[in-house]
């Protein structure tokens, strides 16, 4: 009942069938074409003057690019050519704007294991992961540490970063060779230099606790912050380099907690004295659902901003929103208030001004968008820089202030990094770097039509309807899409995570061979307020989400220019998984769908359902039994419509015996399924050749399945 396809490259097996030859001829582009753009993240400033850098990948091939005001001119400045699965992360600008320091190697949107090599080639002897500088003149890059998270002191001439769960520091020239800083216990990590660099602030984890440390030299004995029962995270200097603020979080256990009911997480803010580490609390968040620690991108944003106030992220009125406290203490300021988020979140130099991308502004679609906004760190007056029907996000600062960099995209332009003057809001935006979209990118992506519809239980539920121009007589085949995460938010426009844009090039293509794609924001993702990101009954505790993914189908079945009998499904990760439930549970409602590494049983995935310890939680039965029935793998007797399962057996996000179980279930019950495995990459196919092969893999068993003209089979054909 299955056919099993072995992908180490670019080969597409057995489903590099003649169907997919006549679509790439027929099509109005290709999915290669679609694929080409260039992706630019880790956009990045010197903390003085105006020079930039950014990692950019094309096709593949990553490499560092760098700009200087006023012209910023892209200039590329490394040169590595080959498609091997090399990520760049922490990428930055020494404070003189000299050197580049950036780390290649690992996988670093990963839940564990990031640090360590990723060996996408199948090489006898696997990369390293490493820390890199160059010269932002240009030259070739040394290798000056094999390590992680660098950070480059102030005084431009060290940089510290963890090996082994220790610090160390290395000469950023590379002239003298890396040794570890200090020796202390725990897992360290995120060390952060004082704004003269003669001491370094540090996180000691130590398990059930943590603790923040500053080492100041050889001599002086590692003073610690404050020491308690307590796990504390994210120190942050003051300007002056006196003080120290940090968050605190209860220390690890107590007696078992029931485990279906949502329960607040509460976190507290501190600050100490650097030099004698006496500490005091500054601020507690409300002992509620939505006071919680922040769960979205860079978490409580802590940081200390000019006229000596804290700058925060809370989620307690309902929204992710920037916060500021003096240090002193006092009530804390809410300074962006509105029904939109902030994240994506940078202080300015001078510690004056908040820089984030936030669905903010006077159009009703923003709400399914991202601009750059700003506002003062002591007075809630936010101001949307880029307003528009475009998409702009990871802003910063120059050193000097004078200009503001992000990047940019249209629903038709993928992103480019851009620039304009930080000085007034509104100014005139310039792309930097238009020149590396490929000449035969396609120039016809539909523009995403934004779409509103209830659930069953009265939620309403967005979504981006991609649909290609044109009217014929026949009614079309239809697919959902349902992203990952699963805190996300899918946008009107090309996508700030690449996995995503990779989503989005996607269903382009399938809109342009004749589907009409909806992609559904279903609850649990971001973007519309705190009850919508964490509603109750949800994943594990009873999967309400899916739900949003039926109103999905409902509304695209309701269309009339659908044929509800051809309406499939797809998704990757948290998408995988609701790929599979609505494969599991309704496949009168779905043809057929493709499966990207998705969870399939959450009763095995979840440290919380242990049940090795004599105590355990009230409802662990209940739990147990609750998770299963969420899972896939409950409903695979009702599993009729075929599917493509595919997984990267190096996945560090979802574990490969995820869908190695699923298979062996389905063949059990004779489900018609199709599989594709990629050896030794990861959850986000980090080789440009893989992720080619599973979106071509995807878009074919769609069309084979879904397009009458494509296969002889609409329905169940596994082999």
């Amino acid at each position: 009942m299955r056919s099993t396809i072995f992908a180490a490259a670019l080969s597409l097996g057995v489903l590099s069938s003649s169907a997919v030859a006549q679509a790439a001829r027929s099509a109005p582009f290709t999915l290669d074409q679609v694929r080409s753009y260039p992706f630019p993240t880790e956009l990045t400033a010197a903390a003085s003057g105006a020079r930039v850098a950014w990692a950019v990948n094309e096709q593949g091939r990553r490499n560092i690019y760098v700009a200087a005001g006023p012209a910023f001119s892209a200039r590329q400045l490394t040169h590595y050519d080959r498609d091997d699965g090399q990520e760049l992360s922490s990428v930055a600008v020494s404070a003189d704007g000299k050197w580049i320091v950036y780390v290649r190697g690992g996988d670093h949107g990963s839940n564990w294991d990031d640090e360590l090599p990723v060996n996408v080639g199948s090489n006898p002897a696997p990369p390293k992961v490493q820390i890199f500088s160059v010269s932002f003149d240009g030259g070739e890059p040394k290798a000056i540490g094999d390590g992680d998270e660098p950070v480059v002191s102030p005084r431009s001439d060290v940089v510290a970063f963890i090996k082994g769960n220790q610090i160390w520091t290395a000469s950023i020239d590379g002239s003298a060779p890396a040794k570890a800083l200090f020796t202390v216990r725990g897992e360290n990590g995120d060390p952060r230099w004082s704004p003269d660099g003669s001491r370094l602030a540090f996180v000691a984890n130590r398990g059930d606790h943590a603790f923040i440390g500053v080492y100041t030299n050889d001599s002086t004995p590692v003073t610690w912050l404050g020491p308690a029962f307590a796990r504390d995270r994210s120190p942050r200097w003051s300007p002056d380099g006196k003080r120290i603020a940090f968050v605190r979080l209860p220390g690890a256990g107590g007696a078992p907690d029931s485990l279906l009911p949502p329960r607040p997480n509460p976190w507290e803010i501190w600050t100490a004295d650097a030099a004698s580490g006496a500490a005091q609390r500054l601020w507690k968040s409300p002992e509620t659902l939505s006071g919680s620690v922040p769960s979205t991108d860079g978490g409580t944003n802590l940081g200390w901003g000019a006229a000596d106030r804290i700058v925060f992220l809370s989620y307690q009125d309902g929204w992710p929103h920037l916060y500021s406290i003096a240090a002193t203490g006092g009530t804390a300021l809410l300074l962006t208030p509105g029904h939109y988020m902030a994240e994506h979140i940078a202080l300015s130099g001078d510690g004056r001004w908040l820089v984030f991308a936030g669905n903010m502004g006077s159009d009703s679609l923003d709400i399914d968008r991202r601009h750059v906004v700003r506002v003062p760190v002591d007075r809630a007056a936010p101001e949307v820089m880029t307003p528009g029907s475009g998409l702009e996000w990871s802003p910063t600062i120059t050193g000097d202030g004078a200009t503001l960099l992000f990047i940019s995209a249209t629903p038709q332009r993928p992103p480019l990094p851009a620039a304009t003057a930080f000085t007034s809001a509104r100014a005139a935006m310039r792309t930097i770097g238009a020149d590396r979209i490929p000449a035969d990118f396609p120039a016809g992506l539909v523009t995403p039509k934004q779409v509103v519809f209830r659930s069953a239980d009265g939620l309403t539920i967005h979504g981006q309807l991609f649909e290609a121009p044109g009217r014929t007589a026949a009614r079309k085949p239809a697919i959902v899409y349902v992203h990952g995460g699963p805190p996300r938010q899918m946008l009107l426009g090309w996508h700030y995570s690449d996995y995503y844009a990779n989503a989005y090039a996607l269903n382009q293509y399938l809109a342009s061979r004749g589907f009409i794609v909806l992609s559904v924001n279903y609850r649990l993702g971001i973007g519309y307020g705190y009850d919508f990101h964490q509603p109750p009954n949800s994943g594990a505790r009873g999967a309400a989400e899916y739900r949003d993914v039926q109103a999905g189908a409902a509304y695209l079945r309701a269309l009339p220019r659908v044929d509800s009998s051809r309406v499939g499904i797809y998704g990757g990760s948290y998408g995988g998984y609701l790929t599979a439930l609505a494969l599991a549970r309704n496949s009168d409602l779905f043809a057929a769908g493709v499966d990207i590494h998705g969870v399939h049983d959450w009763s095995a995935y979840s440290r919380a359902f242990d049940r090795q310890r004599y105590e355990q939680a009230p409802d662990a039965d209940s739990a147990v039994a609750t998770a299963w029935h969420s899972s896939p793998v409950s409903s695979v007797a009702s599993w009729r419509s075929p599917v493509l399962l595919i997984h990267g057996d190096d996945d560090r996000n979802v574990r490969f015996s995820q869908t190695t179980d699923l298979v062996r279930r389905l063949a059990t019950a004779k489900v018609p399924f199709e599989t594709l495995v990629i050896p030794d990459d990861t959850h986000h196919f980090l080789r440009y050749a893989n992720i080619l092969t599973v979106d071509k893999a995807a878009a074919a068993f769609l069309e084979r399945q879904l397009l009458p003209s494509a296969g002889t089979a609409t329905r169940a054909t596994g082999r």
